[in-house]
């Protein structure tokens, strides 16, 4: 779908149009795009099937990974899916070499003291499209999988230790806070 993006393909450019509608939300809150996203996939994998509660995990990490990528990709020229970057690393590229940038910073703990998958979608919304304006990419795979972990017993601060550590250890390139050095734990 990237490629297809970025070589302003009608179809691709389309999709990602129609997925963005999507962004901070869960499947079910979206009817318009049942069949849209690929993750009707899911159920037929035979990894997942005979058990819904790991398909449906798989379903909102899916959904909510490629509709914000889509929201994430809007307006900008470059790739915004990469492979490696990490969101903890992504919103420190935002702040000022060597500096805690207060106003991200909260958004970012807001993102982590998320109770419930929805208010995860939706708070993650709001620091994509902080990425998205610093022209940050982000793996959604990656993502996805977080998305995922996020939803098991326990997993939600697996994650957050995930980010936490990505913030803390990035170490922004001497040019600027939008360095491609990847340097987490």
């Amino acid at each position: 779908m990237q490629a297809g993006f970025l070589a302003d393909r009608p179809a691709a450019v389309g999709a990602l149009a129609q997925l963005r509608r999507g962004a901070g939300k869960l499947p079910g809150q979206v009817p318009e795009l049942w069949g849209v996203t690929g993750t009707e996939q899911l159920f037929h994998d035979q990894s997942l099937s005979g058990d819904d509660t790991r398909a449906e995990r798989a379903e909102v990490g899916f959904f909510v990974a490629v509709t914000l990528y889509a929201l994430h990709q809007q307006s900008q020229g470059t790739p915004m899916h990469k492979t490696g970057e990490d969101l903890g690393q992504g919103i420190r590229r935002l702040m000022p070499r060597g500096e805690i940038d207060e106003t991200i910073r909260r958004r970012f703990v807001r993102v982590g003291t998320a109770a419930t998958a929805d208010v995860l979608a939706y708070r993650l919304r709001e620091v994509i499209s902080l990425l998205r304006n610093g022209a940050i990419p982000l793996d959604y795979g990656r993502l996805a999988g977080q998305l995922y972990l996020a939803q098991t017993p326990d997993g939600m601060s697996q994650v957050r230790r995930d980010w936490g550590r990505s913030f803390h250890t990035y170490k922004t390139g001497a040019d600027d806070g939008a360095s491609t050095d990847k340097d987490t734990a």
